[in-house]
């Protein structure tokens, strides 16, 4: 009710109301009951997207309740759950320790603490919104919601607004502009009307019909509601904006640069092949596995997690339960001595377990260079090792080493890390500490997803470069690069990001489409290069150390289903299914959505251009009287919503929208196109209507009559113009004037009702022409524009 168009209505109808004519102060409040209902019809659609929005960004806990895992919102939680926590996620409810491994969590939401804590104690409290910074465990939940200390924290920050994003402010401004000049002239029209006629009255009604007409108060309301539905249209293909103004810089980004694992593949590791070491004894997928192998797969098993969640362990496990199941070599019943983690100087996961006699046996697997690093071999050793690794890298298989320790015995003091011999009966601090030798190779396949090459083809048609960055070896990375269609060229290394300056690396990333053995904090240093070499970034991660990434990208992207809870916060996309092919999706549908925009957004400029210059002709010219009232503006507005914000919201995209180059980042709300458009057809109808207004003849009622017509019919002609012209919804919208006008001339007793009057022969074949005349000089103007265009 307190929107511009409705407080200027209501203020007419109180002066019809004073000056004693009452019937059209009630045909006003009618008008502002029905603009009323249509405004809280579309705010309802954009709190209904809004708010499915929310719940499909809400997080997700995982929890055993009942012997049954779950994957929940946080506000389904209940006491008594068992909570379980692994790296990244985000503590969903005020929780007690039952078991922690490693478990480090950040309370700094909490406490300010910037530093993680060692919470590894059963029986410790663990508070909602804590991250969990590495390790796992299992805690039992004790209060959710708003019983938890974050959930006291949070109803203070319930009414903090986020601040305006650029296309807002851009809005704003030009909004907040608009409406000055249209205060300026409405003052200007009371000032001269009242002044020539001493009616101030009819001046003050004149006044307030011309800001009617002037004040561009469908803009906000546009905007609020593209953005809305556009975020939710991205949720229904598997792309969740988190929030609606995410969806504005889908059409600038230049530059996609993605995960390999579960992004590109599907994500579906399995065990290809298996070489033993150094008998060179090849297994592969299909045939019978035998005792040769059997040891290898044993020590690959030992060297993953109880409760693997990494899709490499997974497949390892998988391939063991099928193999193994009712040999000696697995060892459900050993307990875990110790685990080493993978370092960023040794990429190598390894874990110390003990049997049933208590003697120590030690596994290690991890990328080859690294476990021939481990294991201290000599050049000749490792550069087999490495020969064979590449072999199998070059089929584009991912390609892990495995290891065992020699009998768990720890390495002498003057060859360790730590110069000094670990305390008796405790595991040494270092995997460095060991003595391993290698035991072989396992080779996993990730086919590419089928729909891959097409979308990067895609990608490339629309101007978008395509990144892949993986933690692969440069040969697996390069195989399946070219499988999936991406450009030939050399493969940049994460060892060679750290030797080139930023200067240097801002010139590579320009030409380099793969990079391999890239560590998660180093995707930051590339999402600075690419943006140094003049690229808006698109930038894909799911873990903890991605998260300045995604933050720093000009659109951070998430995976929702590998992705940790804080790699989903830093983000502003998160792909539901992790796939490419709907992240090239969601890039078309932002550019359609700005596409629709724009055409909104000129249309609304363009169908206010006749209706202010009829309503500026008291100004214009002294002594002309009002031709179109408030409530003609009024039924004018009824046209006008609808065809903005419905019809233009959902048309599809221009079959050419993705053979254009991306919009450039700065590029202002309303390009010098969309005001040379918006001019030219609101310029034309403007003259048309003038001359209408002016046609002599006439009487005052008539000719109000004629202009008024053409006002809804031409108004149909731009939706027309600005929309698809063979699609349903632009003719559906083109005939909600028609339908109107038509409406109008149905019912007896409604235009006299209206102050208007029906149209004689004479008049309705002046109309049909103007409106003819209307449409084939937009059309062949347009026409002449895009021509120039091309030619230029």
């Amino acid at each position: 009710m307190l929107e511009p168009t409705n407080l200027l209505l209501l203020a007419c109808a109180l002066i019809y109301g004073l000056i004693g004519e009452p019937q059209e102060a009630a045909i006003l409040l009618v008008f502002v009951a029905g603009i009323s209902l249509l405004d809280a019809w579309q705010q309802r659609r954009s709190r209904r997207a809004l708010a499915e929005l929310a719940r499909l960004s809400a997080p997700r806990a995982q929890v055993l309740r009942d012997g049954v895992e779950l994957e929940l919102p946080p506000d389904q939680l209940r006491a008594g759950d068992r909570l379980r926590l692994e790296e990244g996620d985000r503590v969903a409810a005020d929780a007690q320790l039952l078991e922690g491994v490693g478990l480090w969590l950040d309370e700094s939401l909490l406490t300010g603490e910037s530093l993680p804590v060692a919470r590894e104690q059963p029986g410790q409290l663990l508070r909602a919104g804590s991250l969990v910074a590495s390790g796992r465990g299992w805690a039992s939940v004790v209060d959710v919601g708003e019983a938890t200390e974050l959930g006291r924290i949070g109803r203070s920050l319930a009414a903090v607004e986020p601040p305006p994003t650029r296309l807002q402010r851009h809005t704003r401004r030009l909004t907040a502009r608009l409406s000055l000049l249209a205060l300026a002239l409405c003052a200007a029209l009371a000032l001269v009307q009242g002044g020539l006629s001493g009616d101030w009255s009819n001046a003050l009604l004149a006044a307030l019909a011309l800001a009617l007409a002037v004040l561009p108060n469908e803009i906000p309301v546009v905007l609020a509601l593209f953005l809305a539905l556009g975020a939710l249209r991205l949720a229904r293909i598997g792309v969740l904006a988190r929030w609606p103004a995410a969806v504005e810089s889908l059409g600038s980004a230049t530059v996609l640069a993605v995960d390999k694992t579960g992004t590109l593949t599907e994500n579906r590791m399995a065990v290809s092949q298996l070489l033993t070491w150094p008998a060179h004894e090849c297994w592969r997928r299909g045939e019978p596995l035998e005792e040769p192998w059997h040891g290898l797969l044993e020590l690959a098993v030992l060297a993953s997690r109880h409760d693997p969640v990494d899709a490499m362990e997974l497949a390892i496990q998988r391939l063991a339960d099928e193999e193994l199941r009712h040999s000696e070599h697995l060892h459900p019943d050993w307990p875990l001595a110790r685990e080493y983690p993978l370092q960023s100087d040794l990429l190598v996961y390894s874990q110390l377990w003990h049997d049933g006699a208590g003697d120590p046996h030690l596994a290690a697997k991890g990328a080859p260079e690294a476990i021939a690093r481990l294991c201290h071999l000599d050049p000749g050793t490792s550069d087999a090792l490495l020969g064979a690794a590449s072999e199998l890298a070059g089929q584009g298989l991912r390609v892990l080493a495995v290891a065992r320790g020699l009998d768990g015995a720890p390495l002498h003091p003057h060859l360790n890390g730590s110069g000094r011999r670990p305390q008796a009966g405790s595991p040494p601090a270092n995997v460095h500490d060991y003595l391993f030798e290698p035991a072989g190779l396992i080779a996993l396949a990730d086919p590419l997803r089928t729909e891959v090459p097409a979308a990067i083809a895609r990608a490339h048609g629309a101007g978008v470069r395509v990144v892949m960055i993986t933690g692969d070896g440069p040969q697996t990375a390069r195989a399946i690069a070219d499988q999936a269609g991406l450009p030939p060229g050399p493969v940049l290394s994460g060892a060679d990001l750290e030797s080139l300056t930023p200067r240097e690396l801002a010139v590579q990333v320009a030409q380099v489409s793969v990079f391999a053995r890239v560590l998660p904090q180093q995707k930051l240093q590339l999402v600075q290069a690419l943006q140094a070499a003049g690229a808006v970034v698109a930038m894909g991660g799911d873990g903890v150390n991605d998260a300045p990434a995604l933050k720093a990208a000009d659109i951070g992207v998430a995976m929702g289903q590998r992705g940790t809870a804080v790699a989903r916060e830093s983000a502003d996309l998160v792909l539901l299914q992790d796939d490419f092919s709907s992240l090239v999706e969601a890039l078309a549908l932002g550019r359609r959505i700005e596409a629709n925009l724009h055409r909104a957004l000129g249309y609304t400029l363009a169908i206010h251009l006749p209706i202010a210059a009829i309503s500026l002709l008291p100004l214009l010219v002294p002594g002309q009287p009002l031709l179109l009232l408030p409530v003609h503006i009024a039924l004018l507005h009824l046209v006008i919503d609808p065809a903005c914000t419905v019809v233009f919201e959902a048309l599809p995209a221009s079959p050419s929208l993705m053979q254009q180059p991306p919009r450039p980042p700065e590029a202002p709300l309303f390009g010098a196109d969309t005001w040379r458009r918006a001019l030219l057809q609101g310029g034309t109808f403007a003259l048309l209507a003038l001359i209408l207004a002016c046609w002599p003849g006439l009487a005052m009622v008539e000719r109000r009559s004629l202009v008024f017509a053409l006002l809804l019919l031409g108004g149909g002609v731009l939706v027309w113009l600005n929309g698809e012209p063979h699609h349903r919804l632009t003719q559906l919208g083109g005939a909600i004037g028609l339908g109107l006008w038509l409406l109008l001339q149905a019912i007896p007793g409604l235009p006299s009702l209206l102050l208007l009057a029906p149209l004689d022969r004479q008049a309705m074949g002046l109309l049909l022409l103007t409106v003819l005349l209307l449409t084939l000089l937009t059309v062949a103007r347009e026409h002449q524009a895009r021509w120039r265009r091309s030619e230029a």
